[in-house]
């Protein structure tokens, strides 16, 4: 394979004909899953209506999997993961087949099941540690195309305050809660990139790396999620608790609150002075006190898949504070009003596997990112969860998709 002729450390230079040389030379299958994350995040379809004329993320998809069964060198990968995303699967099933209106759980199993199949797809796929840096470079410039665009037009309406906050492209990361998510996500990778690559790169692409997690933090604080900012706090606290005794971290970390504090516009500080008491605290209260309700009304099946919506309408209608229900607004009790304890239970291993410690090879300690970056990254996810209902986006399958694969190159096998 040409991609194992190319040296990790030629790939950390940045160099487009490098880069290019490993990409012509690799498999299909790999190529397909690069199609796919490319469309996914950046979605120039979205972007440029005209190239809207075919479904490009299925069509990846399906051409990602094709390559991966015709490919006779391919050696199916094990992961501690794995099993818990299959018990998972499972309990959805078990879930629709009980639930209270089946067509429903039914009609939205894609919302899972697609997840699943990606996530195999990439474990099978990113087998090789150039594939890893190549696979990660694309999240991170897609991420950075959004980050860069919305912090500039943040910046440009003198860092002020709306309702909407930011407004990601069409698809998982528009609305401004989602979007903060994903800076949660790919903030703490864009940063160890960045830091990792120092030495190899010019100053003017290393200037332009830095600017990855800081036009990420900068949306995470325009973007108008509380829960987004709650999860910021919580990453920068769990990431620097051991080292705060050090004058020179303290002194560090202090200057980057006050400079997010800073930055932060004035409504959004008010929002945070009235938690519990806006409108849109008490509808979620509300929902998290329905859906422990619905948990132990039935605690072996819960309502159904994707059933919570149409049970509060009919059973809670007094707990509407708007015209229409939604989502739980919190991942653990979407998960466990819609699939019971069993799912809950399976979700929530899910997470300690996925944050679980675990050593490592001694090549890690110079690889693009530590394993410690994606649990950072997966900590700012768990914490602004607790405010929407996020479970099937691509946050956590996509960061558990890369965990396996790290797993998969650089566990110590002993």
């Amino acid at each position: 394979m040409i991609s194992e002729k190319v040296p990790v450390a030629e790939l950390y230079k940045l160099e487009l004909k490098t880069w290019w040389v490993f990409f012509k030379g690799e498999s299909f299958a790999f190529k397909m899953i690069c199609g796919y994350l490319f469309v996914e995040y950046v979605r120039p379809q979205s972007i440029l209506p005209w190239l809207n004329f075919l479904p490009w993320a299925q069509v990846f998809v399906l051409g990602a999997l094709f390559g991966l069964l015709v490919d006779q060198d391919k050696k199916w990968v094990r992961s501690p993961i794995n099993k818990w995303i299959a018990l998972f699967g499972l309990s959805i099933l078990w879930s629709c087949y009980n639930a209270h209106y089946p067509s429903l759980s039914w009609s939205n199993l894609s919302s899972f099941y697609t997840w699943f199949i990606i996530y195999f797809l990439i474990i099978n796929i990113v087998t090789t540690q150039q594939r890893f840096i190549f696979f990660l470079a694309i999240f991170c410039l897609a991420s950075f195309k959004i980050s860069f665009s919305l912090a500039l037009t943040w910046a440009m309406r003198g860092f002020a305050f709306t309702s909407w906050g930011l407004k990601g492209p069409p698809g998982f990361f528009e609305n401004s809660g989602e979007l903060a998510i994903q800076m949660l996500v790919f903030w703490p990778i864009a940063l160890s990139v960045a830091l990792c690559l120092k030495p190899y790169v010019s100053k003017w692409k290393h200037k332009l790396l830095i600017l990855m997690p800081v036009t990420a933090v900068m949306v995470i604080l325009g973007a108008s999620s509380r829960g987004g900012q709650l999860g910021l706090l919580f990453q920068v606290f769990f990431n620097y608790t051991k080292q705060l005794l050090r004058l020179r971290v303290l002194f560090g970390v202090l200057l980057f609150g006050l400079l997010a504090w800073y930055f932060l516009p004035e409504q959004q500080k008010q929002r945070f002075e009235r938690v519990g008491e806006d409108r849109t605290s008490q509808q979620r209260l509300l929902y998290w006190e329905n859906g422990l309700d619905m948990m132990s009304e039935f605690p072996a099946t819960g309502v159904g898949f994707f059933n919570f919506i149409r049970y509060y309408e009919i059973n809670y209608p007094d707990d509407m504070l708007y015209d229409n229900a939604q989502l739980a607004h919190n991942i653990f009790i979407q998960v466990g009003a819609d699939l019971g304890y069993p799912g809950l239970i399976i979700y929530v291993l899910l997470c300690f596997a996925l944050l679980r410690p675990r050593k490592f090879d001694s090549t890690t300690e110079s690889f693009l990112v530590s394993y410690s970056t994606f649990r950072f990254s997966l900590i700012g996810f768990f914490v602004a969860g607790q405010f929407v209902s996020v479970v099937y986006y691509p946050f956590l399958w996509v960061i558990a998709s890369f965990i396996s694969v790290y797993i998969n190159l650089f566990m110590r096998r002993s």
